[in-house]
């Protein structure tokens, strides 16, 4: 594994990545579909161990080449915040993405059994990496027994992948209030209604307690944040960036936090 450290440098210049397509399935839609979907139909079976092989679901059978220019330690900013500002800012106004601050954080409980979802980062900085939630979630709860994450930035259109693992701590309450100013009307309402990861009886039970609490506080009136929702902060310890290449030859540079500086590593793909 060769590694160095990286004491100066530059973003990358910034050229789009492209992935050539050796499959003819569609594109995904600009739009997000709303309604149920699909119905659930009788020739959608779980394929058994000797079924035949689907070329059109097959997952085995959908690859992507990735073209893109390649990723040197020489084009890296020297400290991994920038890199990743670089890269964010890239993939927000490039438009590829519905949600480019989607992503998934995994956690474990003591015992290391793991849970992973999809969050909004909703801020970055030097410090690290900020998500809000019901602070009961399963994920809340499991940061306050294992406050160590895993952080994962899906950019596939890019052909990119961002990878943070840190440690997360609670936000301020005067952070979390001013966050949760911000939230349209009927956001700050749904983190009063919603006991997040608990069970409810139906769908109807969830939206008694929207409608009782919208009856309470009407549009314009302030609501008040919840005493156990709240931010994180993930300070990172570890952020790989991942560019994908042909051949399946891609570039992993990995920063490792030693004191308040990184080294670089370049792993094998």
């Amino acid at each position: 594994m060769a590694c160095l450290k990286i004491l100066a440098g530059s973003p990358d210049a910034g050229k789009r990545d492209i992935r050539h397509r050796t499959s003819n399935r569609p594109r995904p839609s600009d739009t997000l579909l709303a309604g149920p979907g699909l119905p659930l139909r009788q020739d959608d079976p779980v394929p058994t161990a000797d079924s035949p092989s689907d070329s059109t679901t097959d997952p085995a059978a959908m690859r992507e080449q990735y073209r893109s220019e390649r990723f040197t330690e020489d084009t890296l900013a020297a400290d991994p915040m920038q890199q990743f500002a670089h890269w964010f800012r890239q993939v927000a106004v490039g438009g590829l993405l519905h949600e480019p601050n989607a992503m998934v954080v995994s956690t474990a409980t003591p015992e290391g059994r793991p849970s992973s979802r999809t969050v909004l980062l909703k801020k970055y900085d030097e410090r690290g990496f900020v998500f809000f939630t019901n602070y009961e979630s399963r994920k809340g709860r499991e940061l306050t027994a294992n406050p160590y994450v895993s952080l994962l930035f899906p950019w596939h259109p890019m052909a990119r992948q961002v990878i943070v693992t840190g440690r997360a701590d609670r936000t301020g309450r005067d952070e979390t209030v001013a966050y949760f100013r911000t939230r349209p009307h009927g956001s700050q309402l749904g983190a009063w209604a919603s006991p997040q990861s608990t069970v409810i009886g139906s769908r109807d039970e969830l939206l008694a307690r929207y409608e009782e609490l919208a009856a309470r506080y009407p549009e314009g009136e302030q609501v008040p944040a919840p005493p156990n929702w709240g931010g994180f902060r993930v300070v990172p310890e570890t952020i790989e960036f991942w560019q994908g290449h042909e051949n399946r030859l891609h570039d992993r540079l990995k920063y490792v936090r030693e004191g308040d500086q990184w080294r670089v590593e370049r792993l094998c793909p």
